[in-house]
């Protein structure tokens, strides 16, 4: 009755994109996700709220601390 699906990682080719996370100076609500270098579109991909959360990011994408970006 109660299944539980299989978490999925979106494909996410890594070519053209930077890695950033936005932070908020208001609220401070951080959100993790890519930057196209072409045409500055930001793609979301989950919000951050914890340092475990931001770990899960990297480790997922593959993306090191020193690659990530922050904007405000």
């Amino acid at each position: 009755m109660f299944f539980h699906r299989k978490k999925t990682v979106p494909a996410f080719g890594q070519t053209g994109k930077t890695p950033v996370l936005r932070t908020s100076i208001c609220t401070g609500e951080q959100t993790a996700g890519f930057r196209d270098e072409v045409t500055g579109k930001f793609y979301d991909i989950m919000l951050v709220r914890s340092d475990a959360d931001l770990r899960e990011f990297l480790e997922t994408y593959g993306v090191s601390l020193d690659q990530l970006q922050r904007e405000y």
